[in-house]
């Protein structure tokens, strides 16, 4: 009887929530000094089970059920990491981060500066994120906004499953405190499965990626936002018109390299994000673009993002607020227009 070849293990395709559990439980085999942290996240495995199965493996002395209070929590991981640990705390919405605000800001953030640089704390602070599900007021903030203005943060926002894992694993390594913004709607989104790499990867923090190329305009973006203008630049294709889509992945530290080097190509520029316009990061992209970009430009740069009001619950009423394919096709043709 002819032998027969062993057939090869086929790569299975991993979603976004996949591939940030992967991240957790390598890392936290890799390094024995790493606890996790949060409401729920053992016995329970997370809101969204991120964290399912991390208890069982490492024990409850390194994944910790938390009480309700995220100051205490975020309190308690700044205590561990200035013992050395390294911590994953994880908000059980992003919206209710706002609860552990000065322990994050006040605290977490300035003790590498007040110590002269001695004292470096690896925390990260994750959750899910975003609106477009319905979850109305309470869950459905994009905050981020908060964190990139207190200096001593880094803040993170990924859009695909690959970039999930590899920014993860680079936020937990990186020695310094890192808000990590987790989009919900992308946790088990079907269309964005990917394979992952099964030797041990990072993904640097800093550094933007080139989701489309493009020659006629610049589409600025990060987090669930990325799709909708990857969408809007077919659209604008149909009439003739060449899009550029970046997706920033980190907004501290920003990669504004990437972002001049398009414009010097496209002349033209929209930012787009689902945070309120007002004070929010898409403004500090424009203004970064207009200090250091001015020659650049052929139209003033635009902004595409949610309105200044809370996220409605009624599906119509949330869409009506929140940047939408249309609103970016539409600022898109204005600013090649101009």
């Amino acid at each position: 009887m002819a032998a027969t070849l062993k057939e090869a293990p086929i790569a299975l395709k991993k979603n976004f929530l996949t591939a940030l559990k992967e991240a957790m439980f390598e890392e936290m085999s890799r390094n024995s000094d790493m606890i996790c942290m949060g409401e729920d996240i053992g016995i329970l495995g997370g809101a969204f089970g991120v964290t399912e199965g991390l208890q069982k493996e490492f024990g409850a002395n390194r994944v910790l059920d938390m009480p309700i209070s995220e100051a205490a929590i975020v309190g308690t991981a700044v205590g561990a990491a200035l013992n050395g640990k390294t911590c994953m705390v994880e908000m059980q919405f992003i919206d209710f981060i706002s609860c552990g605000f000065d322990q994050i800001v006040n605290m977490m953030a300035t003790y590498h500066y007040r110590t002269a640089g001695e004292v470096n704390l690896p925390v990260v602070v994750r959750g899910p994120a975003g609106a477009y599900g319905g979850g109305a007021l309470y869950h459905s903030q994009m905050n981020e906004a908060w964190f990139a203005h207190s200096p001593g943060l880094k803040v993170v926002c990924p859009s695909t499953p690959y970039d999930a894992k590899g920014l993860m694993k680079a936020s937990l390594r990186d020695g310094n405190p890192v808000i990590f913004y987790e989009i919900k709607q992308l946790y088990r989104e079907r269309k964005i499965e990917e394979e992952l790499p099964i030797d041990d990867y990072i993904v640097p923090l800093g550094k933007a990626a080139v989701r489309r190329e493009g020659k006629d305009l610049t589409y600025v973006t990060y987090g669930q936002n990325v799709y909708h203008c990857l969408e809007a630049a077919d659209k604008l294709a149909e009439q003739g018109i060449s899009a550029e889509v970046i997706d920033i992945r980190t907004l501290v530290p920003l990669d504004e390299e990437t972002i001049l080097k398009s414009l010097a190509k496209t002349n033209h520029v929209v930012v787009v994000n689902e945070a309120p316009m007002t004070c929010g990061f898409a403004g500090e992209i424009v203004a970064r673009v207009s200090d250091i970009g001015f020659e650049y430009l052929d139209a003033p740069p635009l902004r595409v993002t949610r309105m200044d009001t809370p996220v409605p619950w009624a599906k119509p009423l949330e869409l009506h607020v929140l940047p939408s394919v249309e609103k970016i096709v539409n600022a898109g043709l204005r600013v090649v227009k101009f």
